[in-house]
């Protein structure tokens, strides 16, 4: 039973892209069908894909991160600088209106994304380095995230940091902690650990799920807004997530990092957490800015689909077809 499952996870987690594709387009058909990923269901399903994330920790990486401190600074800096600082530059230079303009802001705010762990292992990157710069962005973001929207975007909206910082608690810490917990006391148990492959396809599916709900929620605007909307945020999206992994490489080359370390914090600097941004998005500016989620749900797929890619060119580079 178990094995199959782990067979089914790997198929799904080598396909993230179709699946959250598939996804994003049966609701922009069949809207009603995500009609249920809102509010609490989205956020306990966001907190699933954190406690995966955490599952995926272990002492050791704790160990790496105190051994290589002065790297995992410099990738964090440059992730909660580099993409807010393009995010508002972009919404500047396209005169954005300001539901979007938010919505790439809090994107840009947003820590490292889970999925960009996965993407540093098939690029045959640092994946040690990725998983301590995503584990650092992540314990930091219910701090470092609210303080970046509220100085990026509280020009467009107020809103509570102390209620964004409680929810990111809930939605990122609580549960990283959770899965790393497991890990340390049940890790060598082997029916955990049968259970822990099977994750990263769960992972996927929830990730699937939150860009189902997000396309639910915009549905009607997108709709009304007609194409344009659409191709316009899409195009803010591309640049800002092409420009972070530009800049990423950019900060690994003037740091003088190994190869494999310059890939990993492109990666790292240009994948988003943007499934926690839309959550943000929707509990926090769906009332008052409710196009601010179409940016965050179209990053949701566009970052898994540009992950992918640009592992399997880092890949090819190499004369290697492990990805």
């Amino acid at each position: 039973m178990f094995s199959i499952l782990s067979s089914i996870s790997a198929h799904i987690s080598r396909h993230t892209s179709l699946y959250v594709i598939g996804a994003a387009v049966v609701a922009m058909f069949f809207p009603e069908v995500f009609s249920w990923v809102k509010g609490n269901v989205q956020t306990v399903i966001l907190g699933v894909i954190m406690l995966t994330m955490g599952l995926t920790l272990t002492v050791d990486d704790f160990k790496i991160l105190f051994s290589r401190p002065l790297d995992i600074v410099i990738g964090t800096c440059a992730q909660f600088s580099v993409m807010p600082l393009v995010a508002y530059g972009i919404s500047k230079a396209f005169g954005l209106d300001e539901s979007i303009a938010i919505g790439i802001i809090l994107v840009g705010c947003c820590p490292g994304g889970v999925s960009s762990n996965i993407m540093s292992y098939l690029c045959h990157g640092d994946v040690a380095f990725s998983v301590g710069m995503t584990t650092v962005s992540t314990i930091l973001a219910p701090v470092v995230t609210p303080f970046l929207v509220l100085f990026f975007a509280g020009q467009y909206v107020d809103f509570d940091a102390m209620d964004m910082l409680k929810n990111i608690l809930i939605v990122t810490l609580i549960p990283v902690g959770i899965g790393f917990l497991l890990n340390m006391y049940c890790g060598n148990n082997a029916s955990f650990v049968k259970v822990r492959s099977a994750m990263p396809g769960l992972s996927v599916t929830c990730l699937a799920c939150i860009v189902g709900g997000v396309v639910f929620a915009v549905h009607d605007a997108l709709v009304s807004n007609g194409l344009m909307l659409f191709l316009v945020t899409f195009a803010v999206v591309l640049t800002h997530n092409g420009l972070g992994y530009a800049l990423g490489y950019l900060v690994g080359r003037i740091f003088k990092f190994s190869k494999a370390k310059k890939r990993t914090v492109s990666i790292e600097i240009g994948m988003q957490n943007a499934g926690l941004a839309t959550n943000l998005a929707q509990n926090f500016f769906l009332a008052t800015n409710p196009l601010a989620l179409v940016p965050c749900a179209i990053s949701c797929a566009w970052h898994s689909i540009s992950g992918t890619l640009l592992a399997q060119w880092f890949a090819m580079k190499d004369g290697k077809s492990k990805c």
